[in-house]
C-alpha cells in the first residue's frame, strides 16, 4: 500500500498549451508546500534537475513540479516563439494543471529572468522565489566575462584571444552574436566547470552518461536564436522586477556558486542590497550547477527560506 500510496503523488503529465504539448511532472505529496522548478537557457531542460535532485527536495517536504518551456526539452513545439508572452503562458497552464493558487518559483540560470518577470505580471501567485546561479544583469555577467577572461589571458600573453576580446568590447551589445562571443570565452575557460567537485557531485554527474532519462535528452539548438528572433527584451536587467516583488513583501532568496565564473562579490553585494543580506548565499566549492556542486547545501537552504 506505501508503494501505492507514493505512485499517487508522483506522476508525469502531458498537457496542452494552446494545441501543444507540454512535459511536466510531479514529485511529492499534493498536500505540501509547492515549488516550481524554471530550468536554465534557452533551449534547455529541466531533466537534470528531474534525474538529480527533484526526488530528494520532495522528501524534504515539499510538492516540487518541474517542467520543459514550450519547444524545449521533451516539450517539442516546432512553432514555438520561445517567448516571454509563451513562458508566462505555460507557466499559468502549471498553475491550473496542478491546481495551484500560490508557489514558490526555483529560477534556475536563465530561468532566473523568466521567474522575476512572471513574479513581477502575478505577484498574487507567488509565495517566494529562490534564484539559484540565477541571471539578474545579463550586462553585468557579460562585462564579469569579459574583465576576467581579459586577466586570464594578460597573464598567459595570449594575444589572439586578446584581440578577439577588443573586437567583442566594440559589437553591439543587444546583438545575439556579442552574447554568444562572450558565452564562447566563458566555455573556453570552463567557466560552468567545478574543478574539484564534492564525491557526491562526482557521481552525479557521472550519471549523466548513463541515466536513460539524460542520455535520450537532445537539445534544441534553434531555440536561442529563436528566442533573439521572436522577443523584443534583449540584454535583459531584472533588477527593478525584483525591487519591485520585494515592494509586495515576497520573499526572495539567492544561492549562487564563487566558482561560478560569470558572477563576481560586486554583482552578489549588488543582489544582497535588493533582497537582505541574509536572503543571498554565495557558496564556495560551487559553480553554475550549483543544486548539483553542493547539492546538501541547496537542498537545506530551501528547506529553512520556505517554510
Amino acid at each position: 500500500m506505501k508503494k501505492i500510496s507514493t505512485l499517487l503523488f508522483l506522476f508525469l503529465t502531458i498537457s496542452f498549451v494552446n494545441g501543444q504539448t507540454l512535459y511536466s511532472k510531479a514529485f511529492g505529496n499534493s498536500k505540501n508546500k509547492p515549488l516550481i522548478f524554471l530550468h536554465g537557457g534557452p533551449g534547455n531542460s529541466s531533466v537534470y534537475f528531474e534525474a538529480t535532485t527533484a526526488q530528494k527536495l520532495a522528501d524534504k517536504g515539499f510538492y516540487v513540479i518541474i517542467y520543459d518551456r514550450r519547444g524545449e526539452g521533451r516539450s517539442k513545439d516546432t512553432e514555438a516563439k520561445m517567448n516571454f508572452r509563451e513562458y508566462f503562458e505555460d507557466l499559468n497552464s502549471l498553475y491550473k494543471k496542478y491546481r495551484l493558487t500560490k508557489a514558490t518559483l526555483i529560477g534556475f540560470s536563465f530561468g532566473g529572468l523568466v521567474t522575476a518577470q512572471f513574479a513581477e505580471k502575478y505577484p498574487k501567485k507567488i509565495k517566494s522565489i529562490v534564484l539559484v546561479s540565477a541571471l539578474v544583469s545579463q550586462q553585468e555577467s557579460y562585462n564579469t566575462i569579459l574583465r576576467t577572461t581579459k586577466a586570464i589571458y594578460e597573464k598567459n600573453g595570449d594575444n589572439a584571444n586578446l584581440q578577439d576580446l577588443a573586437l567583442i568590447e566594440k559589437m553591439d551589445k543587444n546583438t545575439l552574436e556579442y552574447r554568444t562571443a562572450c558565452f564562447k570565452h566563458a566555455t573556453l575557460n570552463s567557466y560552468f566547470k567545478l574543478k574539484n567537485p564534492n564525491q557526491e557531485a562526482i557521481e552525479m554527474y557521472a550519471s549523466y552518461d548513463t541515466d536513460p532519462l539524460i542520455t535520450k535528452y537532445v537539445k534544441n539548438e534553434q531555440a536561442v536564436p529563436t528566442f533573439w528572433k521572436n522577443e523584443p527584451l534583449k540584454n535583459i536587467d531584472v533588477s527593478s522586477s525584483l525591487k519591485k516583488i520585494r515592494s509586495k513583501n515576497i520573499s526572495i532568496y539567492a544561492l549562487n556558486g564563487r566558482q561560478d565564473g560569470i558572477f563576481c562579490e560586486e554583482q552578489m553585494a549588488d543582489l544582497r542590497k535588493i533582497i537582505g543580506n541574509d536572503h543571498v548565499k554565495y557558496i564556495d566549492n560551487s559553480s553554475h550547477t550549483l543544486f548539483i556542486d553542493q547539492q546538501a547545501v541547496f537542498l537545506s537552504s530551501v528547506q529553512n527560506w520556505i517554510k
